[in-house]
């Protein structure tokens, strides 16, 4: 077991360190390609921020193991919106200024409707898996156009002052959005091993790894740069990482994972874990979008997000070794 353990905590600090280079180099490549901020921020972070989720579902689903694979999406939307926005929000008021973002809050709404009833039938299959893969295109395609026709918006306001900040040459550039996916493709692998073998030790489900100690591992990417966006006041960056990451998780991740194996998938994730992911969704739809205000995550609500992941995290250790 304490190989299994080594594994983790190494594979997880190889992961979050290599995500980061991944992602400082894919942005800024794009960016010496003339790519605007504000696409930079929706799709380049979006999908960075998300490598990790990627890489770690692909190689468990591939190595036969769909619970971890399942486990690390949802659980990593659930640690995104409570966890991540709830202590962001805890540090400084989260206030939505741009529009892109409010027009993607309902399209996640719609998308976690979507992967809640293909879960009714016990599994996620390979159609399955290719329909979440082709609204994911839709969704890009659409982001894409977004990105293009707005000449202005606060989220590319905020991107390309990171830009600025963050140039990066385009050799090192490269180099770190080449040698980040390499590595990040050794550290899944690291990773999965470790989850897998922890899992077993325990006598638990590669679900509840998943859910937990995996799911909190990839999301480190999207909490300290929320966590650093929101510090410097770019409010919009903070929850975008967010957003983007979840439309990512939902649609890519679990379309690739269910392409490569089927997902299997037990009652209790429709009942619990799909469950408490749908509500927060909704939750942070109904705080971002501002129907009758400027849509934003005060401190009191930062509060009460983080209150529903311990609250959460609390039950599935409580279920899984209480009885």
């Amino acid at each position: 077991m304490i190989y299994a353990l080594l594994a983790v905590v190494l594979g997880l600090a190889l992961l979050v360190w290599s995500a980061d280079r991944f992602v400082d180099g894919a942005a800024a490549t794009a960016r010496h390609f003339g790519m605007p901020a504000l696409l930079i921020g929706m799709v380049v972070v979006g999908f960075g921020t998300s490598a990790p989720e990627m890489v770690v579902s692909a190689l468990a689903a591939g190595q036969g193991n769909p619970g971890l694979a399942l486990g690390n999406a949802y659980g990593s939307n659930i640690t995104n919106i409570a966890l991540i926005l709830g202590l962001t929000a805890l540090i400084s008021p989260i206030v939505v200024h741009s529009q892109v973002l409010r027009k993607e809050l309902p399209i996640l709404l719609a998308v976690t409707v979507l992967a809640a009833w293909q879960l009714t039938d016990g599994d996620i299959d390979r159609v399955d898996a290719l329909v979440l893969l082709g609204v994911f295109v839709v969704v890009m395609a659409w982001t894409i156009w977004q990105g293009m026709k707005k000449a202005s918006d606060p989220l590319g306001v905020e991107m390309g002052q990171e830009l600025e900040a963050n140039a990066l040459p385009i050799k090192r550039a490269v180099f770190w959005l080449v040698a980040g996916l390499v590595l990040l493709i050794i550290s899944s692998r690291i990773l999965v091993w470790g989850a897998v073998s922890l899992a077993q030790s325990f006598g638990v489900s590669d679900l509840i790894i998943g859910l937990t100690v995996v799911a909190v591992g990839t999301s480190l990417p999207e909490l300290a740069s929320s966590i650093l966006a929101i510090r410097k006041g770019e409010h919009d960056l903070a929850l975008g990482n967010v957003l983007g990451s979840n439309l990512f998780n939902t649609l890519a991740v679990v379309g690739i994972a269910g392409v490569i194996h089927p997902l299997e998938v037990g009652p209790e994730v429709l009942s619990r874990d799909m469950l408490v992911m749908a509500g927060l969704t909704a939750s942070l739809f109904v705080l971002g979008y501002g129907f009758r205000r400027q849509g934003r995550i005060n401190r009191f609500e930062g509060a009460f997000l983080l209150a529903c992941y311990l609250g959460y995290t609390a039950y599935l250790i409580a279920a899984t070794f209480g009885g």
